[in-house]
Formats: structure tokens, sequence, C-alpha cells
């Protein structure tokens, strides 16, 4: 869609240049696909030249920038990567959940699919369940926010004007865990309806991250001495999830989703803990 409003499109990822009436612009789908009549300028984060993936001891820090094309090569699960951080198995069938062609993996970028924050936000999903923090830019400073933290609702977030994701940063103890995933939709080639991650992290610990059926992530922590049985998981996810937060829209009634979150959850929780919380 064309956005006739449009007066100028200024390289920059200055916050500081920011002004009402202004977009930060990284792959643009869907701010091209949406249109608006009140934008005027453009601010063009991909002129930047952020280095898209950086890895270390630490972890991997992903630019906000880094495009879904360039994350699918990251998680081929014969390549280097993968074998040093097996979280990332999940990388894959995330970026499938876009049911994107390939022109849109190599436009959309990891920080946008974020900032739009949908429930079905593929990449919020990833990140979130790998335990990634966001770190922010505004004209007043940098802070970092968990991405689970980050995306509030139905396209809500806590973004405060003018504020951009400049990075994403996946810890070494979620990349270095076993991770197993579950989504489901409604059809074949439909946005999910239910998407969820399972992580078994090197200290034992079971961590699941409940993205898509509600209007923003859930996660789920136990400890390696208190790992839950079906029930045990059952009565955690009544207790993290209230039926208001169950998403509802022409890709899944309330219903169908917390349906759902309980059966892939169980299959998560069996696929990862096996017998030991049985």
């Amino acid at each position: 869609m064309d956005l006739n409003t449009i007066e100028a499109l200024v390289p920059t990822a200055d916050p500081a240049e920011w002004r009402e009436g202004d977009a930060w612009l990284a792959g643009g789908t869907v701010l091209f696909s949406y249109g608006s009549q009140t934008l005027k300028r453009l601010l063009d984060l991909t002129s930047a030249g952020w280095e898209p993936v950086q890895e270390d001891d630490g972890g991997i820090t992903f630019a906000a920038t880094c495009t879904i094309a360039r994350l699918w090569e990251v998680g081929d699960p014969a390549g280097p990567t993968v074998a040093r951080w097996p979280g990332l198995g999940v990388v894959r069938s995330c970026c499938d959940a876009f049911v994107a062609s390939f022109k849109i993996w190599n436009l959309s970028t990891i920080g946008g699919n974020i900032a739009t924050s949908l429930p079905a936000g593929p990449m919020t999903s990833l990140c979130a369940g790998l335990d990634g923090v966001a770190t922010l830019w505004s004209a007043g400073g940098t802070r970092e926010l968990p991405v689970a933290e980050l995306v509030t609702g139905d396209g809500r977030n806590a973004l405060a004007r003018g504020e951009l994701i400049r990075s994403i940063r996946l810890p070494a103890h979620a990349l270095s865990a076993r991770t197993a995933f579950r989504r489901l939709s409604l059809s074949n080639l439909g946005r999910s309806g239910v998407l969820l991650i399972g992580r078994r992290d090197p200290d034992g610990g079971f961590v699941l991250t409940v993205t898509a059926s509600t209007k923003r992530p859930v996660q789920l922590r136990f400890a390696a001495e208190a790992l839950p049985d079906g029930p045990a998981l059952a009565g955690a996810l009544d207790g993290a999830i209230p039926e208001t937060l169950y998403h509802d829209d022409i890709h899944g009634l309330p219903a169908w989703r917390r349906d759902m979150t309980y059966r892939l959850a169980e299959e998560l929780r069996a696929e990862l803990l096996g017998q030991e919380g049985a």
C-alpha cells in the first residue's frame, strides 16, 4: 500500500530525531500492508548497518533489523550454531509460523514483528521462549526489558513514544537448553491460534512459554526439584492465565485456545520431562 502522506524518508537510528508523525522503518511489511493517514516521515533503521547476528560465550545478540531469512540460516539444524546452542532448534519452526513467502522473509525483521505485538507474532514467541531481553533506545537513554514483558496485549507493548528496539539478546542458559515446539492453527496456512515453546534448562528446570492463544506471552517456571506432573501443570496454567487473557478473533475462540493450550502444554511436559514429572 502506498503511504501517500509521507513527506520524507530519513536514514537514521537516532531516537533524538524522532518527532510526532514519524515511524521507525525496518522491513516495513506490516507498515505498508496496513497503511496510515497520519504519518509524515519514515525513519529508516536499515541505514544503520547493524550487524544482524553477534555471538559470544554468553549468548547471541540479534539486531532488531535481522531479517527472518537470516534467522532461518542461523537455525539450520545441521549447522554449527545449533550444534553449539541446541535451544535454537525451535528457530525454523517459528520462522515457518509466519506462513509467508520468501519475499516477506527477506524483508520482515525480528524487531518489527515484536514491535507489531500481535498475539501470534512468532518472533515474540521465539524470543520470549528463549528468555530474550530487548535493548530499547530512546532520546532519554537506553533500557532493557524481557521480550515476555515488552508485549503487553493485542497490538500493545511497553515501548514509549519514539522508542525503538535496538537488539534482542538470547542468553546462554536458554540457548543451551533442550527445547520443543507446538503450534496449532484452524487452517493449514492460517495464523497461529496456539503456539507454545517448552524448555528444559541445563540446571534441570522446566520453562513453558504460552503465546498466540493469549493476548500477551505467559511464562511458567518450575525448578528442577519441583517439576510438575500433569495435574500440577494444569493447575499452574489455571493460576497463570485468567479466562479474559485468552485471545478472541477469527483465528480461534477463547475456549478452543484454552483447551489447546492445556493439550499442547501437556505434550511439551511429557516430551521434555518424560517420567520425571509423571
